[in-house]
This record gives C-alpha cells, structure tokens and sequence, in this order.
C-alpha cells in the first residue's frame, strides 16, 4: 500500500467483513494461476457457478490451487439444491469430504422447500462441521418478497448458524436485491440493514454500478459476492477509493481530529 496516500483500511485475510467472493464459472488452471498472481490478495472465497464441478476436466488441479493459496471453495447453491430435490444430501456430504471442501451454499432460489427444513438444514451443516453460507432470495425476477419476510429468513437462517447469508441477485445482477434492469431495491437493502447488522450478510453485486452504491452505503468493508473474476482488481480499487466512483467516500466517513 502507498505510504504517501491515506487510504481507507483493509482488514486482512482471513476476512469476516469486507470479503470478495469470486464466481468461478469454468477457469483453466491457468486462468486460476493467473487470478492468484494478480489479485489473490483480494480473493476471499470462490464459487465453482452452478454445477460446473460435476463437468469440469480440471477439479482436483483447481481445488489444489485454491487450497494452496488458502482460498476455501464453495459449490454452487443450484447443485445443493438439485441434491436436496433428489435426496442426496447424504451423498452430498462425502462428496464434499472427498474433495476436502469445508464450506456450503445452501439456497432455495430455484426449488420450493419449505424454509423450515432449509432451516434445518443450515444447522444439519453446521453441526457436521461446515462453514455454511445460505442464501435468501428467488433466482425468478418476477418473485418478489416482502421485505419482512427477507429479514425473516435472514434472521433465522443466522440463528441456525450460517457464517454468512447472501442476498441474491444471480450473477447476471437482476433479480432478488434488484430489478429486472439491475437498480438496486434501496428500501429493501435499508429494511435488511436495519433489522441485521450488514457484516453478517454479503450482497451479490455483480455489476459495477451495483458495487458503487454498496460501498457507498456501507463502506469499503461491505462484504459482496458473485465478482467475476475479471473484476477482482477493479472492486479492490473501488474499495480504496482509487477510482472515481469511490474516491474520498471512506474519508469523508472518518471524524477529523
């Protein structure tokens, strides 16, 4: 970091707040390689998207990689939730042993399940040793829930003892927290945020302008997911105020002595 420059802090890695979590939709080792050396400083989780570990050629070689440079990984919530459909959590589970994964998604954005048993789920999870991010909110744009019912099931999810939930938005960044055209719900994002502190949540963003209005709500130690991995440098400088979008913001927060 600049010395000559007063810039807003990082914590640093492991990271509870502040995280960048990273979609992997299909990387080379290569491209894995190439993200590490340039910004795996400011990698704090990956997502394998959707079900490409069940069709990816490289899995053990990525996984490797990740595991090296203490990046822990996660499936994506759509092959969870396939598993859940079928009955196969079990199967599931030493699956996951198998890879050496720790962490889970679980989420009800494509499959009716009665959020009673995804509560219970969560807590399945978690007394089974894992790290579980749950994730509240449809894939479907035109499901639309109330706010109460967000911060419901955020609240209960926690209680059941996710490390983190995700509002989702998909990766295209147009449904749940969004619009169809990818404005950002501020009343519901302002509901959320008063009835739960926002360190225990991390806001998919996948757009910049989506990314923007987060640090500008809540500061460079906003938590947000779904980052293609293009744009892991580029949401490292908004954080830091290097780029016009952001500049001065984490300041202007600071009382002047």
């Amino acid at each position: 970091m600049a010395p000559f420059l007063d810039l807003p802090s990082r914590s640093g890695k492991p990271r509870q707040q502040g995280l960048t979590h990273v979609i992997d939709h299909g990387l080379s080792c290569a491209q894995v390689d190439s993200l590490i050396e340039v910004a795996g400083d400011a990698v704090d989780i990956v997502k394998l998207g959707w079900g490409t570990s069940l069709v990816t050629g490289n899995l053990a070689p990525k996984l490797a990689r990740y595991r090296a440079h203490r990046i822990p990984v996660v499936l994506g919530g759509t092959l969870t939730e396939l598993a859940i459909a079928q009955g196969r959590i079990d199967a599931m589970i030493d699956w996951l042993r198998e890879l050496g994964l720790d962490h889970v998604e679980i989420s009800d954005g494509t499959i009716e399940l009665a959020h009673e048993r995804k509560v219970a789920l969560i807590a399945r999870f978690v007394a089974d040793g894992f790290t579980v991010l749950s994730e509240v909110g449809s894939k479907d744009d035109a499901r639309i829930m109330a706010p109460y019912v967000w911060v419901d099931q955020i609240q209960r999810e926690l209680d059941a003892g996710a490390w983190k939930v995700i509002a989702e938005a998909r990766e295209s960044g147009t449904a749940g927290i969004y619009r169809a055209d990818g404005e950002v719900r501020m009343g519901l994002i302002d509901e959320i945020a008063h009835a739960v502190a926002p360190e225990r949540l991390l806001f998919e963003a996948p757009q910049k302008a989506q990314q923007v209005w987060f640090l500008r709500r809540f500061g460079s130690e906003v938590s947000l997911g779904n980052i293609a991995p293009d744009d892991v440098l580029s949401l490292e400088t908004l954080r830091l105020g290097l780029r016009s979008d952001t500049v001065g913001l984490e300041l202007a927060r600071r009382p002047r002595p």
